[in-house]
């Protein structure tokens, strides 16, 4: 199994900058592709962004695109959610995961194709 666990989530001012990150351990980190996902009360889990096994692919919801960047250090088994321009429509909690799967373009997205859950970071932007 992979086990993960964010940390760096806070409060921050509309307009400032925050750096998630995922530590993993278990089965080799580089065999999985990662993503982020994020929830708020009263509404449905959202796909933020994924990467690849290699890093050199990424993915971005609609969202973020433009304001966060996803990447990974396989070596140090870590992957990162930089967060730039943040809104208050960005407080949520979130949560990175792990997925067997190759990184097409429906598996990043779908929340179902991933197997391994950390237990979430909440995040909170001020206006």
């Amino acid at each position: 199994q992979v086990q993960l666990v964010e940390s760096g989530g806070g409060l921050v001012q509309a307009g400032g900058s925050l750096r998630l990150s995922c530590a993993a351990s278990g089965r080799t980190f580089s065999n999985y592709m990662l993503g982020w996902f994020r929830q708020s009360p009263g509404k449905a889990r959202e796909f933020v962004a994924a990467v690849s096994r290699s890093g050199l692919a990424t993915n971005y919801g609609d969202a973020v695109k433009g304001r966060f960047a996803i990447s990974r250090d396989n070596p140090k088994n870590t992957v990162y959610l930089q967060m730039n321009s943040l809104k208050p429509e960005d407080t949520a909690v979130y949560y990175c995961a792990a997925s067997k799967r190759g990184s097409t373009w429906y598996s990043a997205r779908n929340e179902y194709d991933y197997d391994y859950w950390g237990q979430g970071t909440q995040v909170s932007v001020s206006s």
